[in-house]
């Protein structure tokens, strides 16, 4: 190996070499957002097998995600110190060991314990594969075009991860849905230190520890408490888990502000469109996550769907949103203000709402036709936002940067649930008649377990009541996220006008690579 700096030239525009880098990077990505949706069809055999209890079963759910929010700002930070192609490595190691535990784990602690694991390894895996792009492509169009690629593979794991893991439960056994991501690791081990360069900052000072600890204390109890609201209500704990996060962080930008060597680098807030860029990418999510919060249930509670088939329904809308970020991509490059670009994506996303506040109890077509533009409409504002956000951050900070724009989608995601889905199931307990079941009153799935069980017509006029309740709910929340949008799109053609990524190569600062 031989130590070199990256200076950029224009002779120095990535080639096959890089492209082919970034196809490797894709596996990682691929898997790390699979495993968000791999256990939807695999957990009742798992329950089978391992006999988890009502608590159990929700982490084996919901760690993977906790861990993945709060230790990526502390793995971004940690890759600008000690390489992002190093991070990657022992992320991807990681991962791939914690697959095969999960796999053959005998019980309920040992899958949870591997699926920790597993979140760690995500943390160390996201920022690090959008920092390399930072540092591979520093063309701002073929930068452009590669965190388009990154978003299309982001969005698509998604909703690939349910859909492989019903047909791998199907013909295989639960523990074939980690086994996948074995041999896609093991490609990445042994392909990873030929194809990609090995960037770091070279003067990064002290890594704060302090940091740490106040980072996990800012992100998990938000994260808890806005996952857990739109199913539980706004009890008092969920509130109070929201609040102690958010003084953990104002107390985490007090340290970042005033440590001599900040984990997150204020710095990064003066380079020109980041702040912006991370706020409109956190609408984005929120946008996103909480269409598929109604969505998800429609396909299967309203118009009677199995998880499988739900499943296959929503992998048509993924046609048109592998367009999108291309689109948005190829607009740019021609000219057209990037403030127009997103705003249009926002108008569009927000005709998706539209569409969705149109739906009724059997409106199949309509539904994918409104998650297609919907999430088309995202997907372009996302692929823009990071393209910006990365293209104004130091280069030896992009791994920091990185984990700082998919902290915020996280939030973003977990807020869009908590607010859309507190707006639905209000409508949907309003419209529910008060005679029925308590039980009724509480879920959609609630109210259909209790019409099972109810004789005749009661059963079925129940059932129906509440079918119409939720969508009621769905047309309801979809108006608000509608609203939303609107006026994020305002907010975009304000602050984004006449801002363009015109950094020539030769301007790109100094960092320590490894080729």
């Amino acid at each position: 190996m031989t130590h070199s700096t990256h200076t950029n030239s224009l002779a120095g525009r990535a080639g096959r070499r890089e492209w082919t880098a970034l196809c490797v990077l894709m596996l990682p990505l691929l898997l790390v957002s699979m495993d968000v949706s791999v256990l939807y069809f695999a957990i009742p055999a798992i329950s089978a097998d391992l006999e988890p209890s009502g608590t159990q079963q929700l982490w084996i759910f919901d760690v993977y995600g906790f861990v993945l929010a709060g230790l990526l700002m502390t793995m971004g930070s940690l890759g600008d110190r000690i390489g992002r192609r190093r991070l990657l490595l022992i992320g991807a190691a990681s991962f791939g060991a914690a697959s095969l535990v999960a796999a053959y784990a005998d019980s309920a602690e040992t899958l949870i314990a591997a699926r920790a694991v597993l979140g760690l390894g995500g943390a160390t895996l996201m920022p690090s594969t959008m920092a390399l792009v930072r540092t591979m492509f520093t063309d701002p169009g073929q930068r452009a075009k590669a965190i388009g690629v990154w978003s299309g593979v982001m969005t698509g794991g998604v909703a690939l991860g349910s859909v492989l893991s019903g047909v791998l439960v199907q013909y295989f056994w639960w523990g074939s849905v980690f086994l996948v991501n074995l041999p896609a690791m093991a490609l990445l081990l042994v392909l990873g230190p030929i194809l990609l360069p090995e960037s770091k900052n070279p003067a990064p000072g002290r890594f704060d520890l302090l940091s740490v600890p106040l980072s996990l204390a800012a992100v998990l109890p938000v994260i808890y408490g806005l996952k857990e609201i739109p199913s539980e209500g706004w009890h008092p704990q969920y509130v109070v888990c929201v609040t102690v996060g958010l003084l953990f962080a104002a107390l985490f930008v007090h340290r970042q502000r005033t440590a001599a060597s900040p984990m997150i680098s204020p710095e990064l807030f003066r380079g020109r469109g980041f702040a912006p860029a991370v706020l409109l990418n956190l609408v984005s999510s929120f946008a996103m996550m909480g269409s598929v919060y109604f969505t998800t249930q429609y396909l299967q509670s309203v118009l009677g769907k199995s998880a499988m088939e739900a499943a296959l329904w929503a992998l048509l809308p993924s046609v048109p949103i592998g367009m999108a970020a291309p689109a948005a991509t190829a607009l740019v490059q021609k000219g057209v203000d990037r403030a127009h670009v997103v705003t249009a994506g926002f108008a569009v996303a927000a005709a998706g709402y539209g569409m969705l506040a149109l739906a009724g109890t059997d409106s199949l077509w309509l539904v994918l036709a409104a998650c297609a533009v919907l999430a088309s409409g995202i997907v372009m504002v996302m692929s823009q936002m990071t393209d910006l956000a990365l293209g104004a951050a130091p280069v030896e900070k992009a791994g920091a940067a990185s984990s700082l724009l998919e902290t915020g989608a996280e939030f973003g995601g977990a807020l869009g649930m908590a607010a859309l889905g507190s707006i639905g199931t209000a409508l949907y307990r309003h419209d529910i008649p008060a005679s029925a079941p308590s039980a009724a009153h509480e879920t959609l799935g609630g109210a259909l377990a209790v019409a099972a069980h109810l004789p005749g017509r009661a059963g079925d006029a129940l059932a129906t009541a509440a079918r119409e309740a939720f969508t009621h709910g769905m047309q309801g929340a979809a108006t608000a996220g509608a609203a939303v949008l609107v006026l994020a799109a305002i907010a975009a053609t304000v602050t984004l006008r006449g801002m363009r990524v015109r950094q020539t190569p030769a301007e790109e600062p100094k960092e320590t690579a490894t080729v």
